[in-house]
């Protein structure tokens, strides 16, 4: 390969990076629009929590809401499966199925748009897509790993994946996504 088309390689390879590590603008949320949806998700599930009871440690909650951290979300993504029709019922997959935990739904996933480096969720988006599950970026001036951390009462969390229930906190976050939040949030404010 010449030196010219080695040039054009790495150009085609960052635009590549950039098309899939650049969040679309209305999947973004910053600034006072950050501030409001995490506040009516900790608001979500601080009540979620009151109306399940507290027989439960609130880690082990939280953990049964939500699929936290890359690893997790990551893992959980690929054992939905993708959303195109194909048949799963190979003897391979139903063996495998039926030595694992029960499939778990992912409802949406937030993922810190300021994680350093961006290789680390990069594949979140095209797999998230994949499952047809939608995928909210928090940008806060490098702090969106921090601001993420405090809604699941860790130090930081770079993705938060929000697990299909039927509870509060997934009822809030339809409304959210179907962009009823100025109503969920006279709701809220009601509570």
């Amino acid at each position: 390969m010449n030196v010219n088309g080695f040039q054009s390689s790495r150009k085609k390879q960052h635009n590549a990076l950039k098309s899939v590590s650049l969040p679309a603008e209305q999947d973004c949320y910053e600034g006072e629009h950050l501030a409001r949806l995490l506040e009516l998700i900790r608001r979500g599930i601080e009540s979620g929590r009151h109306l399940d009871g507290n027989s439960l440690p609130q880690k082990i909650w939280l953990k049964q809401q939500f699929a936290i951290g890359v690893n997790d979300v990551t893992r959980v993504l690929e054992r939905m499966g993708p959303c195109n029709g194909m048949d799963r019922s190979s003897p391979q997959n139903s063996f495998r199925s039926s030595r694992k935990a029960p499939m778990v739904q992912l409802q949406v996933i937030l993922v810190a748009a300021d994680c350093n480096p961006r290789w680390l969720t990069k594949h979140l988006p095209s797999l998230a897509s994949s499952r047809k599950v939608p995928v909210i970026f928090v940008r806060d001036n490098k702090e969106g790993s921090l601001r993420l951390g405090e809604l699941v009462k860790l130090k930081t969390t770079i993705a938060i994946g929000v697990k299909a229930r039927g509870n509060a906190i997934n009822r809030l976050l339809e409304d959210i996504l179907h962009g009823n939040e100025a109503g969920v949030a006279k709701d809220n404010v009601k509570l």
